[in-house]
């Protein structure tokens, strides 16, 4: 099974010096790749010349999270893909659970690590602690995370287990499904594509696993911190995926739920 780690980049050198050394050191037996959506703090002479033996493509401008690795992913030739934020801490031996898993379960059509606080690491970390889930108005929690509310990592969720979502700061996924789905939805430019895609794949059946085999460390918000346009993607977002994806006797009694609880926040 040939593996590409992908990491997606945009002005993020001073977290490639940070997180680079420890991806390359904890990654053999894996190509390593960085998408570069059209950075201009030299992110690429960086990496070309530090790191020679990371496949760079190398984007004329910033297409956001989905359409960047979209237009990156299509130059590279890998049966399962390892998608990674460039402010995520690899461990030793991480990836080989993962990779086992898919060689014995083909219907796993997408899993992720656990992913855990950077900064306190006993810790789960927001974007995708343990693996998601979503709610019957479409709202998205994690075991390990329900809303703010952070769990301490004491194994308590380490048996593998199917979930909704796998969390895009980190997750792995056949190329074959990603490509037989077009890819993440564009429209999104960021914030929840993965979990659109994931709705996507259980619609023809596959399953998405969390495994606690593998752990990771995300630094979190250090891609695109807290800001009004951050806020307005999430929400567009979050309703967008439920037009798509709801089956049409439920739209309208969600999508107008939807809208009076998000009016309350």
């Amino acid at each position: 099974m040939k593996v590409a780690l992908v990491l997606l980049n945009w002005n993020g050198q001073a977290l490639l010096k940070q997180f680079i050394p420890t991806l390359v050191a904890n990654s053999a037996g894996a190509e390593l790749w960085l998408i570069d959506n059209g950075s201009t703090d030299n992110s690429l002479g960086y990496v070309r010349k530090n790191f020679p033996q990371i496949n760079c493509v190398a984007l004329s401008q910033n297409y956001g999270f989905a359409e960047g690795y979209n237009r990156g992913l299509a130059e590279i030739d890998a049966d399962l893909y390892g998608l990674l934020n460039n402010d995520i801490e690899v461990t030793p031996g991480w990836i080989d659970p993962l990779v086992l898993h898919f060689k014995k379960h083909p219907n796993t059509v997408a899993a992720q690590p656990h992913i855990l606080n950077y900064y306190d690491k006993k810790r789960f970390e927001y974007a995708g602690a343990a693996g998601g889930y979503i709610d019957r108005y479409g709202y998205a929690f994690c075991r390990g995370r329900i809303f703010y509310e952070i769990e301490e990592d004491q194994g308590q969720y380490d048996v593998e287990q199917p979930v909704f979502w796998a969390s895009g700061a980190c997750f792995f996924v056949r190329a074959a499904a990603f490509k037989a789905l077009g890819g993440f939805d564009e429209d999104f430019f960021a914030h929840q594509e993965e979990i659109d895609l994931c709705w996507r794949l259980h619609h023809q059946g596959y399953q998405i696993m969390a495994l606690g085999a593998s752990k990771v460390y995300h630094m979190g918000g250090a891609t695109l911190a807290p800001s009004p346009q951050k806020t307005f993607l999430n929400f567009r977002n979050s309703l967008y995926m439920l037009t798509k994806n709801l089956p049409g006797h439920l739209l309208l009694p969600v999508i107008g739920t939807r809208l009076i609880l998000d009016g309350l926040v």
